[in-house]
């Protein structure tokens, strides 16, 4: 038999085998957070295996399912030529009704040189961990589509990352930074994963572990949302992620596909200064689109902290404050703001027709919660990758408030101010119009993988300074019938005559 009809039955085998897996339902499945990794998935990241020369070779594969990624892990070891070196293989599974079909896998394209252990991979892993010590891990490779499933602070799971110095509160990355402390020194170590763990507070322990014991040698970004999982309904930004145990930060290779099919595949060698901002205490992971992969305009490197300015999540919570909430007009109350009142680049209320309460009562109970008349910029928190632009924002302009002390921001969106006070009329008309430019939207999506734009989120772009963003501001207030594109254009004709627009 040829490889190349060899390699088909294989990946034929396990297509069959994701068909007929004995699992009860969907419910289950979802329950372990359990995602079968498509076969064409499985053979690219078994591609991105490296093979040294060493005496033997040992893949980890936890989580394994039914074995889609050791099976291409093993056929990529044979048409390496390694077929007279020696390679064991131990797959993790959870899940009992697998068990048959994985072993039946991996024991047709491994023979005897395999292992399956039944049961809980955290709980195995990290009482071997604490028994080995300072003993040196045992695996070269590994391969891993973990569960995703978040971990209660209480729960058994937690307790036991814990006690091998991993902090984190979701099963996948329990996976990979307990198989990396199992991964001998350069080892490698290839996931596919949520991308959520790039950002955010939950998950920065989580990531200082990965960079104190790896290096990142390559991540490849799916441009859809939902391009692997369409079949189970996961609307979830996943990454593969190529880590090198104990390896010296070097360039990282990103790749891209626009779906799950793997084709057309771009790719772009990056300094590690743009993935992981040196000057970045939280160590966000940004992964610019190959597509979006030119050099960012040194003009553009203010923060909002930068800026003089802050940003806020809108405080009223609607549902929690009913009682003070009208959808008329009443003695004492002031405009509530919503999403739906960001109409293009400006903030329109009161909206006709609109099936919320749009004004809000200003007493002892709510006033802390309020800001007062001023101009705001104001971006929506919820925005979809699939979207033109990431970013929504629009002026909120104090003149058409005059009437009113307090304006209320609901919980939807955020809020630039100065100390709860309102900006300059062309300041905020400029940022409102960088927020909604495609440098903007090409920055955030470098490290954005959820549905939000949070405020931690807008404190990680970078800015014009005050002056380009004033210029920027009064040209917007001169001019009229602007569309977006018009406003990138101009910022591009300020970006030529940077040199004579200083901070």
């Amino acid at each position: 038999m040829s490889r190349g009809s060899r390699k088909f039955d294989v990946l034929e085998r396990l297509e069959v085998s994701h068909k007929n897996v004995p699992v009860a339902c969907e419910e289950h499945k979802a329950s372990l957070g359990q995602y079968f990794t498509p076969s064409n998935v499985a053979e690219y990241m078994a591609s991105l295996m490296e093979f040294g020369e060493i005496s033997s070779y040992h893949l980890l594969d936890a989580g394994a399912g039914v074995g889609a990624l050791s099976c291409a892990f093993i056929e990529r070891f044979k048409a390496e030529g390694k077929v007279g070196m020696a390679l064991k293989v131990t797959a993790f599974e959870y899940d009992e009704g697998l068990i048959p079909t994985l072993e039946a896998n991996i024991f047709a394209s491994a023979g005897d040189h395999q292992k399956v252990v039944k049961g809980d991979f955290i709980e195995i892993a990290a009482n071997e961990l604490l028994m080995l010590g300072a003993a040196e891990p045992v695996y070269t490779h590994v391969l891993l589509n973990p569960p995703y499933k978040k971990i209660r602070s209480n729960s058994q799971h937690r307790a036991m990352l814990r006690s091998i110095g991993i902090e984190t509160t979701n099963l996948y990355a329990g996976f990979i930074g307990t198989a990396l402390l199992l991964t001998k020194t350069n080892g490698i170590v290839v996931a596919l994963v949520p991308r959520s763990f790039c950002t955010g507070p939950y998950f920065k322990r989580f990531r200082e572990f990965i960079l104190g014991r790896a290096a990142i040698r390559q991540i490849h970004l799916f441009e859809s949302r939902n391009a692997l999982f369409r079949e189970d309904g996961v609307l979830q930004e996943n990454i593969i992620i190529k880590l090198e145990r104990g390896g010296a930060q070097a360039d990282v290779l990103v790749t891209s596909s626009v779906d799950g099919g793997l084709l057309g595949i771009k790719s772009s060698l990056l300094p590690f200064s743009q993935i992981v901002r040196p000057d970045d205490s939280d160590l966000f992971i940004h992964i610019p689109s190959c597509y979006e992969a030119a050099e960012w305009p040194s003009a553009f490197t203010f923060s909002l902290e930068d800026l003089g300015v802050c940003v806020s999540t809108g405080p009223v919570v609607d549902f929690r404050v009913p009682q003070f909430l009208s959808e008329v007009h009443r003695e004492e109350s002031v405009p509530l703001l919503y999403p739906a009142n960001l109409k293009g680049s400006k903030v329109v209320w009161p909206i006709l027709g609109l099936k919320k309460s749009q004004y809000l009562l200003n007493c002892k109970d709510t006033v802390r919660q309020l800001f007062p008349v001023g101009n705001y910029c104001v971006v929506r928190r919820f925005s979809a990758k699939e979207q033109v632009r990431r970013i929504v924002s629009a002026v909120a302009n104090g003149e058409y408030f005059k009437e009113f002390d307090c304006l209320g921001f609901e919980n939807h969106l955020n809020v630039i101010h100065v100390n709860k006070k309102g900006l300059e009329l062309n300041f905020v008309s400029g940022l409102t119009g960088f927020l909604n430019s495609k440098y903007a939207d090409r920055d955030i999506r470098t490290f954005n993988g959820h549905t939000q734009v949070n405020a931690a989120d807008l404190k990680k772009l970078r800015f014009p300074s005050v002056v380009f963003l004033k210029a920027l501001g009064d040209w917007i207030l001169h001019s009229n019938d602007l569309g977006q594109d018009d406003i990138d254009k101009f910022i591009d004709v300020l970006l030529e005559k940077e040199e004579g627009i200083s901070c």
